[in-house]
């Protein structure tokens, strides 16, 4: 007999909700067969079986939340009793919609996926470890039998290996200063007497948005760049080619515009284009753009991977096909996770202009506010103009202002003359 563990379905994910059971005690299942749903803070995910054998009990009922990564959820045992070779096989998503036909997602991360992996230490116990934290050992030739896990069940996660160089941790080293958490004092303390509100309790992605916000907020060191762009000649355009494409039922909207032109001025500005890590300056070869959609309850941001290469069309198409499975929360991962850049539009709230948190690991996004005529002046003589408000959040560790001016320069001349998006 063995385990089925809860399965990590992301290399941040630490618990989760077991939505349903798609078995029962004395089914038999097969290699593929899908045994559970389970709801992580951005999707609903499938856990399929690796191997044939007897559901021999169910550990934990479905519709519980906060399930811990690596807890035993059910027991299977194979048709003669020995132990099966697998917990689960690493999760797909729940009713994959038709991508569009031009799309070009790029392939999920295995290791990305993959349920924590156990290691061996050399007294013959067993070290339990995520295999991002595993990645990062071996490329710092870290002792994982060394160091002491922090997570769920004594889990070895990111932050426990990250910063450790030279094989082991030193039996002598002093422990690291930890910052004292912060007293957050209830309402009542606050004067907000009792039973003058509503209380909604949080859910796994309003915990994990607060959880990564809070992280990025505190830890990345951020400065805003804001410019003015004229679009009236972008309006014009896309007239022009939405009544082109009318015949194909495709409508190509203002953000797509700015997400094809932040590709191309990311290739154009390849620094902007980066990632900080401990080992160095990432360079991304693609500009895989993410936008952000708002959804019940939060926020997502789905990624249009290489969208440097893809046409006005093909962005348009992904594009909608992409929000419309995210508000289904029918996304996988590697359609979520990952992105080299932001792009977050208010405009449409009538939002004139703000500034974004960054989306780590990225180096920076971008906050669109609305198209609204303000007066301007040309040549001299007062004007009327159709402006929109642009800025630019940047991570000082890898894009400096210089970089960041660049790209914003470069961007605003694609913007207000659409055809240089074409050359």
């Amino acid at each position: 007999m063995t385990d089925i563990l809860m399965p990590a379905l992301s290399p941040t994910m630490e618990e989760g909700v077991l939505a349903k059971w798609h078995v029962k005690v004395g089914d038999v299942v097969k290699a593929g067969d899908v045994i559970a749903e389970i709801e992580t803070d951005k999707a609903t995910m499938e856990v399929e079986a690796v191997d044939e054998g007897e559901v021999l009990e169910i550990l934990v009922v479905e519709g519980t939340e906060g399930v811990k990564v690596n807890v035993p959820i059910a027991r299977l045992k194979d048709e003669g009793g020995a132990a099966a070779a697998a917990p689960a096989k690493a999760p797909t998503a729940v009713a994959e919609a038709p991508k569009a036909a031009d799309a070009k997602p790029a392939e999920p991360k295995a290791e990305a996926l993959k349920a924590p992996t156990a290691v061996a230490k050399s007294d013959g116990k067993r070290v339990i470890a995520s295999p991002l934290a595993r990645r990062i050992a071996a490329q710092n030739g870290v002792d994982l039998s060394s160091i002491k896990g922090t997570g769920p069940h004594g889990r070895i996660v990111r932050r426990d290996v990250e910063g450790v160089k030279g094989g082991v941790v030193p039996a002598t080293a002093p422990a690291a200063a930890k910052a004292e958490p912060r007293q957050v004092l209830s309402l009542e303390q606050q004067g907000i007497p009792p039973g003058s509100y509503d209380l909604i309790p949080l859910d796994g992605m309003r915990k994990a948005i607060a959880r990564r916000l809070t992280d990025s907020f505190r830890d990345v060191p951020h400065f805003p760049l804001t410019i003015d762009c004229e679009i009236d000649g972008l309006l014009a355009a896309r007239a022009r080619v939405n009544a082109m494409l009318e015949k194909d039922g495709i409508k190509v909207s203002v953000n797509d515009f700015v997400l094809k032109a932040s590709a191309m001025a990311l290739k154009a500005v390849p620094e902007a284009n980066a990632s900080y890590t401990p080992e160095g300056i990432a360079m991304h070869h693609h500009a895989d753009v993410a936008m952000a959609v708002a959804i019940d309850g939060g926020l997502i941001t789905p990624i249009v991977r290489a969208c440097e290469t893809k046409s006005l069309r093909q962005i348009a198409t992904e594009a909608k096909d992409l929000a419309k499975r995210a508000r289904d929360r029918k996304l996988k991962p590697d359609e979520f996770q990952g992105g080299t850049f932001s792009v977050s539009n208010l405009g449409m709230f009538g939002i004139k202009a703000f500034a974004s948190i960054i989306n780590e690991p990225q180096g920076a996004i971008m906050s669109v506010g609305a198209g609204e005529q303000r007066p301007v002046v040309k040549d001299g003589q007062l004007a009327v103009a159709t402006v929109m408000t642009v800025t630019l959040t940047c991570d000082h560790r890898v894009v400096d202002g210089a970089v960041g001016a660049r790209f914003l320069q470069v961007f605003k001349a694609m913007i207000e003359d659409p055809v240089t998006m074409l050359a």
